[in-house]
């Protein structure tokens, strides 16, 4: 079996079928990069409105490029590599396929979609899927539980992700019932002191109740380490409370994390708000859900069709280069081929940018930035490795209906068993050569820490060394004594997105990076609308209501630059709607009371210190 992945592959097309909102029509091929001349080459598109360049195809780009094209607007995207979907596309395997089945299913990791999320899903019930009544979002299911494997024989906590019973009365969800509900799931399977719990519940509703003005000063200035005294703390405090919530999840160290971004986002809308059902993408929405197919196959594929429906066209395998500015205006994109041949401009009347941050920057130049000092503040954000590897297994292994949070691992995995969501699909009849029966998609989050076989960080190892330690992580979280869970017989082969280059070698390389939060991360991200009129940012680092680096944050952002857009041309269309997170309006009073004791230099009403 394949071990490794070192090549793009181009995801297939998916049905098509039109869509009633569609102010374009026509279906439109992949445009391709023909032979590069030095004039200018104008974008064009089969839509009667102004012409919109989307720079780049992952999820951004796409979201951008499907409120346009519902809009009226003729679009272009360009993307990098042969398929769509950035960081969330799925990936074939190669050589992987045999007896009519499809190569065994790879991806850059796992895809989560926690019940807050709420614009995104929006965008997903407008992709149609047949047999769906509400389009793709039709394809999420529930995780029903989570597991929190300890190491070293450590007594794992395993969590039933079930709604809360919220008070009869809209009055009773009061600070001391929250506390006490905090409490409560920290008691099921924690082995906390009773005094560190009875702390950190304190400290939630420090954040819950802190006014916008001292979220956006006090507490993005503090480390979350820094703000649930952490260091003073047990060891289990440190692992479940510290890094568990940070690294694990986002890839940022508990001890530079923005305590505004890990309260208000991981802590209060995952969370706590999650358990209680509020603030939810609707009465049926759960808490964790993932797709019930691989991403391509489940979303992205359908999503494609439905944009060339629109008369959407995508150029891939594109690099883009440079935007280019002159008096006042983007003028046009220099892009290339992938291997940087073929050298063009593009041009449009609108500029989108829907790279990632660490692809965008470069393609800022002096006098762009010079044009909105902003973009030059993004030169300070900062980003991490946080890529998965994909185990094929011959045996069934779900281990838990839900993601697994490995708390006790040096590299801060987290994991699921997919084929157990995947209920359209046999894995074994669908992908590969018949032998593999479940895929255990794993993350890294943690490349700069020595693991357990090797002594080296995963930067340090070989591809087969941080598969090897990977593997060893997950048995030493699963593997309790006396159960084997994982079996070394049945491990069949595995997949490392090729973004990751490099390993084991003086310079490794991941292209595909994700924004992490250090304290100050917000007030260095950039606006949707630039001081440039008819240039737009979209991407999960750009200043979103989620702050937090994720598709949600990517869908919300191209919301936003849309209606920039559309602002800028004066058009009559109806805007995007931008949902943010939930604001509890139990929580208001207490909020204002908080708002004049910041502006008094006062402390929180519950902060103890």
């Amino acid at each position: 079996m394949t071990t490794a992945h070192t090549r793009e592959s181009q995801a297939p097309s998916g049905h098509t079928r039109r869509r009633f909102l569609a102010a374009t029509g026509g279906a439109a091929g992949a445009a391709a990069l023909g032979p590069g001349t030095a004039s200018a080459a104008p974008v064009s598109g089969p839509g009667s409105g102004p012409r919109v360049a989307v720079l780049g195809g992952g999820v951004s780009g796409l979201s951008a490029a499907h409120e346009l094209a519902e809009r009226g607007y003729a679009v272009t995207v360009y993307e990098y590599y042969d398929a769509l979907g950035g960081k969330a596309r799925s990936m074939d395997v190669p050589g992987t396929a045999a007896g009519g089945r499809r190569p065994l299913p790879a991806e850059h990791g796992f895809r989560f979609f926690p019940g807050f999320y709420r614009n995104l899903p929006d965008t997903m019930r407008r992709i149609p899927f047949p047999g769906n009544a509400d389009g793709v979002r039709g394809n999420l299911r529930a995780g029903t539980e989570a597991l929190f494997a300890r190491g070293s024989g450590r007594p794992d906590l395993h969590f039933p992700l079930r709604r809360v019973t919220t008070p009869p009365g809209p009055g009773d969800l009061t600070p001391s019932w929250l506390r006490d509900q905090i409490l409560s799931v920290l008691d099921l399977g924690t082995r906390l002191p009773a005094h560190e719990a009875a702390y950190f519940a304190n400290r939630v509703l420090v954040h819950l109740t802190s006014c916008e003005a001292r979220r956006e000063d006090q507490w993005e200035k503090t480390a979350w380490w820094d703000f649930i005294r952490a260091e003073e703390m047990s060891e289990e405090y440190r692992t479940v409370l510290g890094v568990g919530q940070t690294r694990n999840l986002v890839a940022t160290r508990a001890e530079v994390a923005s305590t505004r971004t890990v309260g208000r986002v991981i802590i209060e809308a995952l969370l706590l708000w999650g358990l209680l059902g509020r603030g939810m993408d609707g009465p049926d929405a759960d808490i964790d859900r993932v797709l019930n197919a691989p991403t391509s196959e489940a979303w992205i594929d359908p999503w494609e069709a439905y944009l060339r429906s629109l008369g959407v066209e995508f150029v891939l395998g594109t690099r883009v280069k440079e935007v280019l500015y002159a008096g006042g205006r983007v003028t046009g994109v220099r892009v290339s081929a992938r291997d940087g041949s073929r050298e063009r401009v593009v041009t449009a009347d609108h500029y989108l940018s829907a790279l990632p941050v660490e692809h965008a920057r470069p393609t800022w130049g002096r006098a762009l930035r010079a044009a909105d000092p902003q973009l030059a503040r993004c030169d300070a954000l900062e980003t991490d490795w946080m890529t998965g590897v994909m185990f094929y297994l011959r045996t069934p292994t779900p281990v838990v209906h839900g993601h697994i949070n490995c708390l006790d691992s040096p590299w801060s995995v987290t994991a699921v068993g997919q084929a157990q969501f995947w209920d359209g699909r046999d894995f074994a009849r669908d992908y590969g050569d018949g032998r593999a029966r479940d895929c255990l998609s794993a993350i890294i989050s943690e490349w700069d820490k020595p693991g357990i076989l090797y002594g080296k960080t995963a930067k340090e190892c070989t591809k087969e060394e941080v598969v090897a330690e990977l593997w060893a992580q997950l048995k030493d979280g699963l593997n309790d004594a006396g159960r084997a869970t994982l079996r070394d017989e049945d491990r069949l082969g595995w997949f490392m997105d090729p973004a990751v280059t490099g390993l084991g070698g003086p310079d490794p390389q991941n292209r595909e990076q994700l924004l992490v939060h250090p304290t100050g991360t917000l007030h260095n991200r950039p606006t949707a609308r630039t001081r440039v009129p008819n240039f737009f940012l979209a991407g999960d680092y750009v200043r979103t209501d989620v702050d937090l680096a994720t598709m949600e944050g990517a869908n919300e952002s191209a919301r936003r630059a849309v209606n920039a857009l559309l602002d800028a041309d004066a058009s009559d269309a109806e805007r995007c709607r931008v949902q943010e997170l939930y604001r509890p309006p139990e929580m208001e009073p207490l909020k204002r009371v908080d708002e004049l004791r910041y502006r008094l230099g006062l402390p929180n009403t519950f902060d103890l210190g």
